[in-house]
């Protein structure tokens, strides 16, 4: 007896052991609870957001429809972060990539620092070439401005993009900020770029010489190769950046032109080429303008943007074409 009542007292508490038998509601339970342990699977049509470097953590999307409070809270907190392509070619006028560390996140936007250091050095060139107002001398008088807004500023923009990883602007902002330097350098007496070549003690003779007026002219065909490289680039950009580039390769074509032209003894043409290349220089400071308005307005996070054109998936980039493979 004393037997059978402790093997009756083991079978009882195996029993209280075992858990209750699953039944199909139990079932369900369960599924639904591990339904928020899944990835939710995205619908026909809705966007594809540029930045997939978290796939599995908190992902926030941001764009010019949020104000400036919450979008720092979720820099903040957020995982991974994604802005919409259009806003992002406005900010930074280069296709995203990942880089490594937050310096985008902590520093101010380089990009219209260049972009200002070029237009208030190229918008009164165009307008001296085009002979404005009694204007002439190829510029000299802004010769200052070469100096400390096209070559400083610009060069200062693209260390900043240096350091933010925008491989494209910073090659961009640095070409032409030494662009500037030297076009500043050739007009200063102290460096006798011109004056090399003058045949008397008048340094200046040297400026209406052949062989300064050919050899300058090389300068500019360079910087329309240049140009027509970054003409090519920019079809990953947006729509403004690639109007500059193709108005600075008529812009360098027509100077080289003009000097040419004038070497060869017929000033009439020279003149003619030489307005079309100011022409074309200013047509280069009005998409400049424009988009650096719009970078202006969406970094003070405006309730309106103003369109730029973004070309960003006209090209398929390599990356996104092997994910597709």
């Amino acid at each position: 007896m004393a037997g059978n009542d402790a093997l009756r007292e083991r079978t009882l508490n195996n029993e209280n052991l075992a858990g209750p038998e699953p039944h199909l509601n139990g079932t369900h339970n369960h599924t639904q609870r591990n339904e928020n342990l899944t990835a939710p699977t995205p619908r026909h049509g809705d966007p594809l957001e540029k930045d997939f470097s978290n796939p599995y953590g908190d992902h926030t999307h941001l764009d010019a429809s949020h104000d400036s409070d919450y979008a720092l809270r979720k820099i903040r907190t957020a995982g991974s972060i994604s802005i919409t392509p259009e806003l992002f070619e406005k900010l930074y006028l280069s296709p995203q990539n990942k880089v490594s560390g937050d310096l985008r996140r902590t520093v101010g936007n380089p990009t219209p620092l260049a972009l200002i250091g070029f237009l208030l050095s190229l918008t009164p060139l165009s307008m001296d070439l085009m002979g404005w107002r009694g204007a002439g001398g190829n510029g000299a008088a802004g010769t200052g401005t070469y100096f400390f807004f096209g070559g400083l500023l610009m060069i200062l923009g693209s260390l900043g993009e240096f350091l933010i990883g925008n491989t494209f602007p910073f090659v961009v902002f640095g070409s032409f900020g030494a662009f500037w330097l030297g076009f500043a350098a050739t007009l200063t007496p102290f460096y006798n770029a011109y004056g090399a070549y003058s045949k008397t003690d008048n340094p200046a003779d040297g400026l209406a010489e052949s062989g300064f007026l050919s050899s300058f002219a090389f300068f500019f065909v360079a910087m329309g190769i240049m140009c027509l490289v970054y003409l090519v680039c920019s079809l990953r950009t947006n729509m403004c950046f690639f109007m500059i580039f193709f108005t600075l390769v008529l812009a360098f074509a027509c100077l080289a032109g003009a000097y040419w032209q004038t070497v060869n003894g017929n000033a009439a043409t020279a003149a003619k080429l030489q307005i079309a290349g100011g022409a074309f220089g200013f047509c280069t400071t009005i998409f400049g303008w424009w988009i650096f308005i719009a970078i202006m307005l969406a970094s003070l996070d405006f309730p309106f943007n103003i369109p730029v054109g973004d070309l960003s998936g006209f090209i398929k980039g390599a990356s996104e074409r092997n994910k597709d493979v």
